[in-house]
């Protein structure tokens, strides 16, 4: 088992908290940018990527600022590593602050980062933001 390293990353959005708030705390919003297809089953996240299938636990959501959620393999390896995406609105700009918390192993580091921005990418392209 590889220990994986904890990386956060910070994006600014052009969006309202409201709008913002249906695409991460939502399986249909989730599904629109993060992964093919997300449901959701109790407190088990079930995410769709080209045919495959991860499932993770909700830790927390509070859908005013933050989702955070451990991947199942993670869990069953007794790792306590969370993916989390929490959202801020500065209060002077109104812009949105978008940050999120991940784990990768180092090996993986920059691509797991290029991942979340390729995906962020994408969530403010569906956003228009």
């Amino acid at each position: 088992m590889t220990e994986k390293n904890k990386f956060e990353l910070e994006f600014l959005l052009k969006t309202s908290g409201k709008v913002l708030e249906n695409m991460i705390f939502t399986p249909a919003g989730l599904s629109e940018w993060f992964a093919d297809d997300v449901n959701i089953k109790d407190d088990i996240l079930s995410f769709q990527w080209d045919g495959s299938e991860e499932d993770a636990r909700l830790i927390t959501k509070r859908p005013v600022d933050k989702i955070k959620w451990q991947w199942i393999t993670d869990e069953e390896d007794g790792n306590d590593y969370v993916c989390e995406i929490r959202y801020e609105i500065d209060p002077m700009t109104k812009v949105v602050i978008l940050f999120v918390t991940d784990y990768a192993e180092a090996d993986d580091l920059d691509e797991a980062q290029r991942l979340w921005e390729q995906k962020i990418g994408e969530l403010k392209r569906v956003l228009g933001a």
